[in-house]
């Protein structure tokens, strides 16, 4: 057989080849759900790492830190185009254009490691910048300071290996809390929110010290912020964030401050959505918006703005719910520490790089002191001479170590090949003009630069203590909070939203809903009420408002239920059972469950309600009953005062009214308030009314009395005691007016330069008024309650040496109105003026003796018997 015969393949053998071909690649295929199991994790790695989550180290994503290194590569101290840094960026990261250029916005707008020039946008409209082409930026001093430095960066080749980038940037600040940062990854994400510059380096500092520190946000567009629930920025946890809103008038509102991440734009079109359905009444909005936040909401006719900016508050976008979730990058794992913990780790890398630092400036100092003291040696000696007779290279760097050794004992470290090729390298001219002199002094100057770092090295923490003020001194200003830190009281949705509906009720057929039109108002409601049903057997319950829903017959009572009201207080009389004993009760429904059905009678079969009324205030009436006829009984009707009955629960029985059959059950006259006045108090922390005794006690209130507020620095206005009052936080004194109290204030008048004293009651409407004079500079001293007071004044300037002089206001001056200037203290030059402790009246003595006297005398009495 020959060679090519031999070398010929049959068929069978040829398939055989191709099958065995076929099942080497069905062995090395890879089924979807393999490569799903280690694809997905690798990219969902990536995402995590590399793209969504900063890093502790310097509280950067990758993106952000590649372009602050790209705009550093590019640093002249002149602003570069943003077309320009992206393109640079480009070289580090492996992503599109469009990603870079809004992260570098993002940074831009945050106002603290980039300086800006052009449109940017507007973080409080959402206007988007303008093109990369037509805006520029370049570092600011604050990022060239604190970020970079190259002798402490650790470096890796970027993606391509053309270049190399910082693994991350030596930042000396808690750069990560005050820019905050918000990252969706494969299952994971992070949101810190942004704090104050000044609050981080002072509790940096008081970290440093060892003193215990607290961190809440502070955000760029300002507003309130309820940091109660902040939970260190971990999850779980949420702060609150209001709009700030102003009332101009008792019609117009001003939103001046909007909640973080939250854009005019979309707080408008939450007003409006909110309008449409209903929950508040507004006429229009004007959107004023400039460099500041000025929102215009006109109010419609006869609406309260107290409760519109509750309202607001409730159903809009003026208040929102914040859920921090703080996820780092440490170690290329993630983690999930809180904000305090953050600022430690912050602070200690402060510390290291600080000494890292120092340690590298110690080595370069040694370094050009040892290379000092050669060459001083290596000229002072004449050891340059000694080279002249040498005739090859290895013989020059043998006479020149020689001729060194003995005068090296003192120096740091040996001397190397290296240093002596270096002083082969000294000119003949640096060797003629060489100065002894100045040579000492250099060699002093960095001995003495050592011996400073290496205290630094030793009180690191000191040292570093001074460099975070020193930033602070030099960056903080023009830095202060802007979110101011408040609680927040509770809004409840029903009190505040508006009727938007009309209840209606078919009595025949069982229905109650707000689409009924046809059929029996009932009230206004909204569409989230609570409505209260009582029917005619006593049976009752409460239950959402519908279009539709059917209730039940012979029904008594429909109307809004409010709950927690206390004052509601429903008066009744019942029949137990057929035939049975006639009870009355007053009580209150406070709290119940919706669509359960209770009974305010004792739950007999027969029993019938026979005379029912619901007092908003605890009025209680007196009413007429009617007994039926029967032998021997000769009292058919008699008088009964709901106000002999204590309120109680719902669930009580009550007290016996006859025993005898009721005919019927009549109204005999109407009855007042069984309750009392309304108390109230004044919680300082939430600046509102209440009646749950949080804050400060004012009083008790009825009918048409009202609060007196005095505010900073000058002013006074009158309100209702309405719990939805809104109060600023300028007052210093709430109080329930007393029409006949007098007060004295000793002011500054600007006007006329002089000091007066003024005794006045205070009268008016509800608009704020000045009581010393409209200038603004006019300046408030004292201003005081007391009936008789007493004043010291002091002279000053050319009239210091005058004595004291002692002012009896009630008797300096009478009683006016405080539109008038009142009466000057002196024409004399005033340094200050004090009060004094007022001195009883003989009158007042007498009279509180007298008042006294009976008293004692029936207590003698008493004891006596």
């Amino acid at each position: 057989m020959s060679e090519e015969t031999q070398d010929m393949e049959t068929p069978e053998e040829k398939g055989n080849d191709v099958n065995g071909a076929q099942s080497e690649a069905l062995r090395n295929v890879t089924y979807l759900s393999g490569m799903y199991q280690d694809w997905f994790l690798d990219y969902a790695s990536y995402v995590i790492l590399e793209r969504a989550v900063p890093y502790v180290n310097d509280g950067l994503k990758p993106v952000q830190r590649r372009i602050l290194h790209a705009m550093k590569q590019l640093d002249d101290g002149r602003y570069n185009k943003v077309a320009n840094i992206i393109g640079n960026t480009m070289q580090y990261h492996p992503h599109g254009d469009a990603s870079i250029g809004d992260a570098l916005v993002q940074l831009g707008q945050k106002d603290l490691l980039i300086d800006t020039q052009g449109n940017w946008g507007n973080i409080l409209t959402g206007d988007s910048s303008a093109a990369p082409r037509y805006i520029e930026a370049r570092l600011s001093k604050f990022a060239l300071e604190v970020l970079f430095n190259p002798k402490t960066t650790n470096w890796k080749q970027s993606y391509d290996g053309r270049n190399r980038e910082p693994i991350t940037l030596p930042v000396k600040f808690p750069l990560l809390l005050a820019q905050g940062v918000e990252g969706i990854a494969v299952g994971l994400a992070s949101k810190i929110l942004p704090h104050n510059f000044n609050e981080l380096i002072q509790a940096c500092i008081a970290y440093l010290k060892g003193e215990e520190f607290e961190l809440y946000p502070d955000f760029p567009t300002a507003g309130m912020i309820e940091v109660s629930r902040y939970n260190d920025g971990l999850r779980g946890g949420a702060v609150k964030v209001r709009a700030k809103i102003d009332k101009v008038d008792n019609k117009t509102l001003k939103v001046t401050q909007i909640p973080y991440g939250k854009t005019t734009t979309s707080v408008i079109d939450s007003i409006i959505k909110a309008n449409d359905k209903g929950k508040i009444k507004i006429k229009k909005i004007d959107d004023n918006t400039a460099a500041d936040v000025e929102i215009l909401i006109h109010l419609a006719s006869g609406i309260s703005s107290d409760k519109t900016i509750d309202a607001l508050y409730a159903f809009t976008d003026c208040e929102i719910s914040i859920s921090p979730n703080a996820c780092i990058i440490e170690d290329d794992v993630p983690k999930f520490i809180g904000v305090a913990e953050i600022l430690r780790r912050s602070a200690d890398n402060t510390v290291a790089l600080l000494k890292l630092e120092l340690e590298i400036r110690k080595r370069e100092l040694e370094e050009a002191w040892h290379y000092a003291s050669l060459e001083r040696i290596f000229i002072e000696k004449r050891i340059y001479r000694d080279i002249e007779e040498c005739e090859t290279w290895e013989g020059i760097i043998e006479t020149i170590d020689e001729g060194l050794k003995p005068h090296i004992e003192h120096l740091m470290r040996a001397v190397t090949r290296d240093d002596i090729v270096r002083l082969t390298e000294i000119k003949i001219k640096r060797i003629s003009k060489f100065d002894i002199d100045k040579a000492k002094d250099y060699i002093q100057s960095i001995e003495d630069e050592i011996a400073e770092i290496n205290v630094h090295i030793a009180n690191i923490i000191p040292f570093t203590i001074r460099y975070f003020q020193a930033i602070k001194k030099k960056y903080g200003k023009g830095r202060e909070r802007k979110t101011e830190i408040r609680s927040f009281e509770s809004i409840v949705a029903t009190k505040v939203v508006v009727a938007n509906q009309k209840l209606y009720i078919n009595r025949e057929e069982g229905f109650m809903g707000t689409g009924l039109k046809k059929d029996e108002y009932v009230c206004d409601c909204s569409d989230i009420d609570d409505i209260i049903v009582i029917r005619k057997d006593g049976t009752y319950f409460v239950s959402k408002v519908s279009d539709k829903s059917f209730i039940g017959k012979n029904i008594l009572h429909v109307a809004v239920f409010r709950k927690n009201d206390k004052r509601t207080i429903y008066n009744v009389a019942y029949r137990d059972g057929k035939g049975g004993i006639c009870y009355v009760k007053r009580f209150s429904v406070t709290s119940i469950t919706r669509d359960k059905e209770y009974n305010l009678t004792k739950g007999t079969s027969g029993s019938r309600i026979l005379y029912f009324t619901a007092n908003p205030n605890g009025e209680a009436e007196v009413i007429r009953v009617v007994l039926k006829p029967k032998p021997r009984l000769k009292k058919l009707n008699f008088e009964f005062d709901f106000a002999e009955l204590a309120v109680k629960g719902r669930a009580s029985m009550g007290n016996i009214l006859s025993r005898n059959d009721v005919q019927k059950i009549t109204l005999k006259h109407e009855g007042v308030s069984t309750l009392g006045g309304r108390k109230i108090w004044f919680d300082p922390d939430v600046l509102r009314l209440n009646t749950d005794q949080r804050g400060d006690f004012i009083g008790e209130f009825l009918g048409d009395d009202r609060i007196l507020v005095v505010s900073r620095p000058a002013s006074f206005h009158f309100t209702g005691f309405d719990l939805s009052n809104h109060y600023s936080n300028n007052i210093s004194i709430i109080e329930k007016y007393q029409a006949e109290k007098v007060w004295t204030a000793v002011f500054y008048d600007a006007d006329q330069e002089y000091y007066y004293l003024k005794r006045f009651t205070m009268e008016g409407n509800g608009k704020p008024v000045s009581f010393i004079g409209d200038n603004p500079d006019n300046k408030l001293l004292i201003l005081t309650e007391e009936k008789y007071p007493r004043f010291e004044i002091l002279y000053g300037g050319k009239n210091a040496d005058r004595p004291n002089e002692t002012i009896e206001g009630a008797e300096f001056i009478g009683v006016k109105s405080f539109k008038a200037r009142g009466k000057r203290l002196s024409i004399y030059e005033i340094d200050k003026v004090k009060e004094l402790e007022p001195i009883a009246r003989e009158n007042e003595i007498t009279a509180t003796n007298e008042s006294e006297a009976p008293a004692d005398d029936s207590k003698n009495q008493s004891d006596n018997n």
